[in-house]
């Protein structure tokens, strides 16, 4: 019995981001504005948001190792050169590894607490401000990979 390495490495890589991006749109359209509304703080948003925090560190490494396995497979390292969709997956990536690895654990975890302290209302508007942006990143990624992986664009 012969595998299709690609299909099972594109299928890991859908699970990624699926759970990846889909978490961030959950966290920024409906966890935020729910807290927002309701009276929620900082420190409720920083409990529910942690559990998908260590999701999103599994997911996008599984992204990132399906994309470059899918690469590895097929031998395609030169479509780097000239498919945009292709690095705009890989600066999302960048973007979201930073965030989830470095600036939020050693920095802005401090500095939410503390601008919360003084702020709380304040604090989550920029949380869903920055998860906008978040997301809108992740989100036009994720539609250019869908369309350039099924040859929809090639500029």
């Amino acid at each position: 019995m012969n595998f299709n390495y690609y299909a099972i490495w594109r299928g890991v890589h859908v699970l990624s981001v699926l759970l990846w991006i889909g978490g961030v749109a959950f966290v920024t359209l409906v966890l935020i504005p729910a807290l927002r509304k309701g009276g929620g703080d900082y420190e409720t948003f920083e409990k529910l948001e942690h559990r998908f925090g260590n999701q999103a560190k599994i997911t996008t490494q599984l992204a990132l190792i399906s994309g470059l396995a899918m690469l590895w497979v097929t031998d395609t390292w030169a479509r780097l050169l000239n498919t945009w969709w292709l690095w705009a997956m890989l600066l999302a990536w960048a973007m979201f590894t930073l965030m989830l690895f470095v600036l939020e654990p050693i920095v802005i975890h401090k500095l939410l607490h503390q601008r919360a302290q003084k702020d709380p209302k304040g604090t989550l508007e920029l949380l869903q401000r920055l998860h906008y942006l978040l997301l809108a990143v992740g989100l036009v990624a994720l539609v250019g990979g869908v369309i350039g992986a099924h040859g929809g664009m090639w500029f």
